[in-house]
């Protein structure tokens, strides 16, 4: 029989990371996470991950640099950014948005800085 463990993670008591982001579900080859109203400021350093990441914005906009391409982000987009691609994020308007990562960021320090 395969896989039938069901998990259910509550935002308001999800773990939270250290670049501020709240771990919601994961599972062996996919998680979520949570970055919930992010305030405007500076570029984020730019950075290389070794997982995939799917996004969505709930709320607020944001600029996303992918590999030199910049693109602007508002509610109801949603993004790409490729495994091991250089990256990086500006906050332009409080920003809430649901990631996935493959496999999970938060596994094996994948998320670390």
């Amino acid at each position: 029989m395969g896989e039938t463990t069901i998990k259910k993670v509550e935002a308001r008591s999800s773990p939270a990371g250290e670049m501020g982001q709240k771990y919601l579900v994961s599972g062996k080859s996919v998680s979520m996470r949570l970055w919930e109203a992010e305030p405007p400021g500076a570029p984020k350093p730019a950075s290389r991950r070794e997982y995939e990441t799917v996004g969505y914005v709930i709320a607020g906009r944001a600029e996303l640099e992918v590999e030199g391409q910049l693109m602007k982000l508002e509610p109801g987009d949603s993004w790409l950014v490729p495994k091991g691609a250089t990256h990086r994020y500006k906050i332009l308007e409080s920003f809430t948005a649901i990631e996935a990562t493959a496999p999970p960021a938060q596994v094996h320090a994948r998320d670390s800085a």
